[in-house]
């Protein structure tokens, strides 16, 4: 076996489990028919979620699916079932079925199902970088640690509410083919939320952490920043401040401004307008009665001007404590690194084998997932994340460069239409840049672009100094709809001329 990560094994419970015992029965059963190709992937995903309010528990759930799945490829096309009891005759059963899945589906393809190569990888294990799994942690000392939080900012200032939220997840996958290749992997993922709540002249508003969810362990939460964990207590002590500056802040004045955006609210432009444009199924029309397809179409890869030559882009699915990062994917290909966009040009989508072999393009870069054992592999988002300039500027220096403008911290909420055209973000808090200083809060304010219009107006990325990794724990896709949870890294970065709205004066929820 190669292991991969710190010294954590795979969860011996897993190991218990007889994965390999069904998928021996399954895929012998395949061969009897001559597939062309047959996978078996075996999975048990671990959730708790802990919500507190006020500094009392409201509510705390665990929840466990397990189950595997067979898919095939017979006479050109797709087959595929899943199946919960593990005994070697239902795993034949399953297997039977996803034959027969396939022979149906064959005279409906028009185009016959290929998989780009893969190198067999042959019983390898991964497991993702974390000390302490969370779910080894008992219950009273997590709900201890959110209640006193919230409990400790009630009261404080302005802060009438304060609510914490705290997803937890343990996924075991055991992947394996009639090519050879085995797969045995353990990730971990944490999602913190800590959020206050008030009101003041203007009305009711809320201020929350910026924490980004992530591949870690419970040490995110306790190690603070001399383990090179995030500093909560900075963060919780800041919320009343933060919250009452807000409230107290006037509208923006609409128009044209020029923005600094803090990499905690930058990640879900880039994942909205870059990461969903760049899946290829997408921008060949895949998802076109779900939730759109893509600008960004094939005919234009090498020749999209897609924004300033500043800009450069990576998928990564190798990303440490990414949420994406996983060392194998669904097709069992080793996950990898590559340029999505490069000097401002598209150069790269995200594929999986089916799609990389369809649109000769060469080897997978290990975009299949599936979030069950129930559902298929569909090609899924990389860590997708811009890149900082190697002796760019700190955010200080970005904010220096601004006559007039604003400087943009933390995600709430955006819009964006069917092609990741047209788009609209706010965020958490906005402060006015006035000759290259912070003036104080705004408030009300979303901006607005064309995806290729914005990124083309980015000026300056910052250095290496200001790159943090932000992600989201819900993106959502597919039908049967398939959640999965996605990372994607970036630095501060300078955008000129772009279009502000006073988002209260467009709702006509208050007269100018």
């Amino acid at each position: 076996m190669t292991p991969s990560g710190p010294d954590h094994p795979i969860d011996p419970t897993f190991l218990a489990l007889p994965h390999r015992h069904l998928a021996n029965a399954a895929l012998a059963r395949t061969r009897d028919f001559g597939v062309t190709h047959a996978d078996f992937r075996f999975e048990r995903i671990r959730y708790q979620d802990v919500t507190v309010r006020d500094g009392s528990l409201e509510g705390a759930q665990d929840r466990e699916v397990l189950g595997y799945a067979v898919r095939v490829v017979h006479h050109g096309a797709w087959g595929f079932a899943s199946g919960v009891a593990l005994t070697p005759d239902a795993a034949v059963q399953v297997a039977e079925t996803a034959i027969a899945v396939a022979q149906v589906a064959a005279s409906m393809t028009r185009v016959p199902v290929e998989l780009a190569d893969e190198p067999v990888h042959a019983d390898v294990t991964w497991v993702s970088p974390y000390d302490v799994n969370p779910l080894d942690v008992p219950l009273e000392e997590k709900t201890g640690l959110l209640t006193a939080w919230t409990g400790d900012l009630l009261g404080q200032g302005p802060v009438q509410h304060a609510t914490g939220l705290l997803k937890q997840v343990q996924e075991n996958k055991f992947y394996a083919d009639l090519h050879g290749t085995v797969t045995t992997q353990q990730r971990v993922r944490l999602m913190p939320v800590v959020e206050v709540h008030g009101s003041g002249p203007a009305g009711f508003d809320s201020m929350r952490t910026i924490a980004p969810p992530v591949g870690r362990g419970w040490e995110y939460l306790t190690g603070g920043p001399d383990a090179g964990q995030h500093d909560w207590a900075r963060s919780l002590a800041e919320l009343p401040v933060l919250l009452e500056e807000k409230l107290a802040a006037p509208s923006v004045e609409a128009g044209l401004h020029d923005l600094v955006i803090h990499p905690s609210n930058l990640w879900l432009t880039i994942h909205e307008s870059i990461g969903h444009a760049t899946e290829l199924d997408r921008a060949l029309g895949y998802e076109a009665n779900y939730a759109g397809t893509s600008f960004a179409t094939p005919d234009g890869l090498g020749s999209l001007r897609y924004g300033s030559d500043v800009m450069n882009v990576t998928g990564d699915r190798t990303t440490e404590h990414g949420l994406a990062s996983i060392g194998y994917d669904d097709d069992g290909v080793q996950t990898q690194s590559w340029d999505i966009v490069k000097d401002g040009v598209l150069v790269g989508y995200q594929l999986d084998r089916a799609m990389a072999a369809a649109n000769g393009l060469g080897r997978s870069n290990g975009c299949a997932y599936a979030d069950s054992p129930a559902h298929v592999p569909i090609q899924r988002m990389a860590n997708v994340s811009l890149q900082p300039a190697p002796d760019g500027p700190s955010t200080e220096e970005l904010i220096g460069r601004v006559e007039r403008g604003i400087y943009v911290v933390g995600d709430k909420s955006w819009s964006i239409d069917m092609q990741r055209y047209n788009f609209q973000f706010t965020g958490q808090r906005f402060y006015r840049i006035k000759d290259g200083r912070l003036a104080g809060q705004v408030r009300d304010l979303a901006y607005q672009a064309t995806t290729t219009d914005f990124w083309g107006s980015m000026e300056a990325v910052g250095g290496p100094q200001t790159y943090e990794l932000g992600g989201a724990f819900n993106c959502g896709k597919a039908q049967p709809g398939q959640v999965a949870s996605v990372s994607h890294g970036c630095p501060s970065a300078l955008f000129r001329a772009v279009n502000i709205i006073d988002t209260t004066a467009e709702s006509g929820a208050q007269e100018k």
